[in-house]
C-alpha cells in the first residue's frame, strides 16, 4: 500500500525523498486549516466539557452515603468556577478604578473658590452642565478650606469633604451629601448633567458662605 513518507514509492515506482520532519511539518500546517475546524465546539463548550469531567470524577470517588455533603460543596464551587469563567471571559477582566481617579481636585495645582466658581459660571453661560457641576462642586469644598471649615487635605473625595463638612455644619450635612452624590454620578457615573443639577449646587455654595459653624465644647453637645 503506498504511504506519505521518506522513501514511499510513487505510481511510476520513484521513490519520495521527502524528509520526515518537513513533512510532519507540512501535515501539521495542513490540519490548522479553518476549512477542518468548522465544526469544533466553542471556549464554553470545551469548559463544560471539562467541568463536566470534573464532576463526572467527583461523584465516581464517592462512595459511601456519607460522602454527599461533601460531593455537593464541590460541585456547588465548579458550578461557581463555572459562573466565573464565563463571565471573565464575556466581560473580560474587572476594570481596575486608577487610584485618585475619583478625587474632588484635579492635579493641575490649586485654585482659588473664586476661580472655580468663575470657571463654573463660565461653562454654565455656554451650556456645558457638567463641568459647570464639577467646577460648582470644587468652589463650594475650596470656599470651605479658605474659611477654615475643611481642612485642604489633597486627594479628598466630594463624599469625605461632604461628611467632613457636614460635621462643622450640621444643619447642611444632608444638602452636603447630597451634593457629593450628584457630583459623583455626573463626575465618574452615567448620569446627565443639567441646568438644575448646577443651580442647586451654586444655591448650596451661597448659603454656606453665610452658614456659621456649630462648635462642640470638650464635653460633648453644642457651644
Amino acid at each position: 500500500m503506498p504511504y506519505w513518507g521518506e522513501g514511499a514509492p510513487l505510481g511510476g515506482g520513484a521513490p519520495v525523498t521527502v524528509p520526515r520532519d518537513p513533512a510532519r511539518e507540512a501535515a501539521e500546517r495542513e490540519l490548522l486549516n479553518p476549512a477542518y475546524h468548522h465544526n469544533d465546539p466553542g471556549v464554553i463548550d470545551r469548559l463544560m466539557d471539562w467541568i463536566g469531567d470534573r464532576v463526572d470524577e467527583v461523584l465516581d470517588s464517592v462512595g459511601t452515603p456519607f460522602d454527599t455533603g461533601a460531593t455537593a460543596a464541590v460541585v456547588g464551587i465548579l458550578l461557581l468556577l463555572v459562573l466565573v469563567a464565563v463571565l471573565w471571559w464575556r466581560l473580560g477582566a474587572p476594570a481596575r478604578r486608577a487610584r485618585g481617579q475619583d478625587t474632588l481636585f484635579a492635579s493641575e495645582g490649586p485654585r482659588s473658590a473664586a476661580q472655580h466658581r468663575a470657571a463654573a459660571a463660565d461653562h454654565a453661560a455656554a451650556g456645558e452642565w457638567a463641568d459647570a457641576v464639577r467646577e460648582q462642586m470644587r468652589a463650594l469644598v475650596r470656599g470651605l478650606e479658605e474659611r477654615a471649615l475643611l481642612d485642604p487635605r489633597p486627594g479628598r473625595t466630594a463624599d469625605e469633604a461632604a461628611g467632613e463638612a457636614g460635621r462643622t455644619l450640621p444643619e447642611h450635612a444632608a444638602a452636603l451629601t447630597d451634593a457629593a452624590r450628584v457630583f459623583d454620578d455626573i463626575a465618574f457615573g452615567e448620569r446627565t448633567a443639567d441646568q438644575n443639577a448646577y443651580r442647586a449646587l451654586a444655591d448650596l455654595d451661597r448659603a454656606l458662605q453665610a452658614a456659621r459653624p456649630t462648635l462642640t465644647p470638650v464635653g460633648g453637645g453644642p457651644a
